[in-house]
Order: C-alpha cells, then sequence, then structure tokens
C-alpha cells in the first residue's frame, strides 16, 4: 500500500471513530506498528491530526482570542448568521451563546422584530443595542475573557429560570463522534447547561469546524437539533452526520 493510501485511510478512519489506535491499524493492515506511527508523525507535522500516545486523534482547532477573531467577519459567517436570524420567529425567547458567528445572527435580525434575547455575552448583547423591538436578558458570572461569556454558578443559576425556545450553541469543533465541543472545561458545562433548558439547540459551523475536535464536549452531534453548515460543504463530507441522522441545514 502506497504512503497517500495509508494516510488516506487513516483520515478515513479518523473521520469515522474519532480516533486511530497505531496498533490496532497496523494489524488491520498487516503492517508493522512502526510503519503507522511514522505516518502519523509526518501527518501531525502536516497538521493533519494530533498525535496521542498510541495514536492520533482529529486535530483540535486553533483558539485565537476574541479580538483577533472578531477582526475576521467571513462572508461564510455572514451567510450562516443571515439563516439563522430568519429562524426566529416573532413572541419568541432565544438564547444566544457568545461568538463571533453568533454575532452575525443579530446583524441579520431586522430592527422591528418583537422577540427577547437571552445571552451571556455582553459583546452579543451590546450589538443589540439599536434594536428597540428586542428585549434584551444578560446573563451575569464569572468572565470568561476568551470567548467573553459569563460562566460560573451565578450564570447558571439564572440560566436555570429561563426557558429558551431556541438556542444557537457556539463551538469550536464538530465531530461525528466526539460531538460538539470547546476549548474549555467551564464554558463546556455552561453551555450544556443552556442547552438542558432550550426547546431546540442548534449549531452554526463553520467548514473550519467540521470534523475537528477541542478538548471539551458539550454534547454528542445526535443532541443537537440541527447543523447549519455552509451551502457548499461536499456531500462526502456531510455524510457521517446524515448517517448519525443530524438535520443538515445548508445556508
Amino acid at each position: 500500500m502506497l504512503t497517500s493510501q495509508r494516510k488516506a485511510l487513516i483520515l478515513d478512519r479518523l473521520r469515522r471513530d474519532g480516533q486511530v489506535v497505531a496498533k490496532a491499524l497496523a494489524d488491520d493492515l498487516s503492517l508493522s506498528e512502526d510503519t503507522i506511527r511514522r505516518d502519523l508523525r509526518e501527518m501531525a507535522t502536516e497538521k493533519l491530526l494530533k498525535r496521542v500516545h498510541g495514536g492520533a486523534l482529529p486535530l483540535s482547532p486553533d483558539l485565537p482570542d476574541f479580538s483577533a477573531r472578531q477582526a475576521v467577519s467571513s462572508e461564510e459567517k455572514r451567510r450562516l448568521g443571515a439563516f439563522a436570524a430568519r429562524m426566529i420567529e416573532p413572541g419568541q425567547t432565544v438564547f444566544l451563546d457568545g461568538g463571533t458567528t453568533n454575532a452575525e445572527i443579530v446583524r441579520h435580525l431586522p430592527k422591528d422584530l418583537a422577540v427577547t434575547i437571552v445571552t451571556h455575552s455582553p459583546t452579543i448583547a451590546s450589538e443589540l443595542e439599536h434594536h428597540s423591538a428586542i428585549d434584551v436578558i444578560l446573563i451575569g458570572g464569572k468572565l470568561y475573557k476568551h470567548s467573553m461569556v459569563a460562566t460560573g454558578a451565578a450564570a447558571m443559576a439564572a440560566i436555570a429560570s429561563i426557558r429558551s425556545d431556541i438556542f444557537f450553541l457556539g463551538v469550536t469543533a464538530v465531530h461525528p463522534v466526539r460531538g460538539v465541543s470547546t476549548g474549555d472545561f467551564e464554558e463546556a458545562a455552561i453551555k450544556r447547561h443552556i442547552a438542558q433548558y432550550a426547546a431546540e439547540t442548534y449549531v452554526l459551523a463553520t467548514a473550519d469546524k467540521l470534523d475537528a475536535a477541542s478538548p471539551c464536549q458539550i454534547l454528542p452531534v445526535t443532541a443537537v437539533s440541527g447543523l447549519i453548515v455552509p451551502a457548499d460543504i461536499s456531500e462526502e463530507s456531510l455524510t457521517p452526520y446524515r448517517n448519525a441522522e443530524v438535520p443538515i441545514l445548508p445556508a
């Protein structure tokens, strides 16, 4: 088997199983474990996967700080935000997670839309300054500065008193096996808590977030109501999510 074929197979296995165990793969392919480990080292150098003891995991996305992410407002994010904004109906209570993609939802909301927006992100709340018809509930707590969202016991308690019709969940990675995830344990806990009290939970996923895994799982991918993804994502990329019966909403 050619090196390129082995590497393609490794990527397929990562996508399918969420991990690669070097010994097991070597046995499956009747190859030496050293050969597989060499492939994994090379692929890690090429930033195709993350090497761990005994094998590999999907690549964990880089986590630039909020200011750096805020400066990048891609056309892809704008399309996803516009699509999500159209899902919101008058009279609903909507929980908006923090993040630059969710900020695009606010920017596409009609100024006269009468809804209640709940958020634990002061940056999201500030985006709503000129939406006179929207009631804004800002959840307080300990500020996690990387994502500019409130976490901790005070935030948990306030969230538990609110039942939202729809929650737009911000994530750093989406994987068919490892679920939707983020880079911080406390942030993952607060996101999971919000989802518990929402009737529906949707994830806006840019192309770079698919088939990746961050350290802290928020929810299994099957627990979300749908993935809002760019319309030009290949059908092959979406197949594992469709197989898991996750609704896909192309934007």
